[in-house]
């Protein structure tokens, strides 16, 4: 295991095809949920200017000072702000940053966390088993390891990092306790299972279970999809490029579900449910990363990007009236969905 520092380089995943996703104009308002080193916004910036802005989201101080830095020429379109993605509505309407022609989430670790950042998000660095995006947030990896049950343990890495062998992994955990550190943690699992899994470490989907669970990834990405919905204007993209099974499984549901008219249960003879698509998907099949991109980047093997549009309904406006006027307005290139901002201002205004 090595101790190097890290360092502030970073390659962004599917960087051309995100920002087609995203359909990139001049003078256009996007978000960043996930910033990491800025590789995504820096293109996103340039393709919108002139006139383009954008809000970078990220819940890693130490990523957004980095990202700062590397944002330094557009100093003046992009605002970075600590926060974590569960936030996204709360952050937009506090800015004034709604609605906006683009939203990205883009679910991996970047390489700034995974270099040997000292928060022992890699097994490829001896580090404090600690694994938080920010340094406030309250529990640890280590706390997850050494305190739950090794029912518990087991149920969580199963479940999280789809691991085979959690009732070994977790045996072996809880008879070597305390552990604290990366390396101790990692030899341990390789104790537990021995290197069966080829291509991969064998710690990979433990420390995949124990981040989504410190980090309560998966919650915080179905309450961040709803959000951004919301905060789209009328054709606005969502994008979201994921990494693995888990999250993929929760985007693909949920476009598919914002895409149709009618959610009941198969069966149901008349339609109760009352909802109305509110997005159309782009692209049906998942786009993935060139074997070109692969070669120059590993890390990028397993991403999937995913991209939605919205479209108006009847719920956006207050009459069919405003409806047509809407349409009018927005063919005649103004781009406002003004009742729905209004609802929005009023609610946070009374939170």
């Amino acid at each position: 295991m090595s101790s190097d520092k890290p360092t502030s380089s970073h390659v962004p995943v599917l960087l051309e095809e995100t920002v087609k996703a995203l359909a990139v104009q001049p003078g256009g308002r996007y978000v960043d949920c996930t910033l990491g080193g800025g590789g995504h916004a820096g293109a996103i910036l340039k393709r919108s200017s002139p006139g383009g802005q954008l809000l970078g989201i990220d819940a890693d101080p130490e990523v957004i000072k980095i990202a700062r830095a590397n944002l330094e020429a557009y100093r003046g379109s992009s605002l970075l702000v600590n926060e974590n993605f569960v936030n996204l509505q709360a952050t937009c309407i506090k800015y004034d940053f709604s609605p906006v022609h683009g939203i990205l989430f883009d679910l991996g670790l970047s390489s700034l966390q995974l270099n040997g950042n000292g928060r022992g998000f890699s097994f490829q660095y001896d580090a404090p088993l600690d694994m938080r995006f920010s340094p406030g947030q309250e529990v640890t990896a280590a706390n997850i390891v050494n305190t739950l049950s090794e029912a518990d343990l087991a149920r969580y890495i199963r479940m999280y990092g789809e691991e085979n062998y959690s009732h070994l992994v977790a045996r072996h955990i809880v008879k070597e306790r305390p552990i604290n550190s990366t390396l101790h943690l990692a030899q341990t699992i390789e104790r537990a299972i021995g290197r069966r899994r080829g291509k991969i470490h064998p710690a990979t989907r433990t420390f995949q279970a124990l981040r989504i669970m410190v980090n309560r990834e998966l919650e915080n990405l179905g309450v961040a999809l709803k959000q951004a919905v919301n905060l789209l204007g009328f054709e606005g993209r969502l994008v979201v490029i994921s990494y693995h099974s888990l999250e993929d499984r929760i985007v693909k549901q949920f476009l598919q579900q914002e895409a149709r008219d009618c959610i009941c249960p198969p069966g149901v003879p008349v339609c109760v449910c009352g909802h109305k698509a509110q997005l159309r998907l782009v692209h049906k099949k998942v786009i993935v990363p060139s074997p070109a991109e692969i070669q120059h980047n590993p890390r990028s093997r397993s991403a999937r990007l995913r991209v939605a549009e919205r479209v108006i309904t009847q719920d956006d406006c207050d009459s069919r009236a405003e409806v047509e006027k809407f349409l009018i307005e927005t063919n005649a290139g103004t781009w406002r969905r003004p009742s729905l901002v209004k609802r929005l201002q009023v609610i946070f205004a009374a939170a």
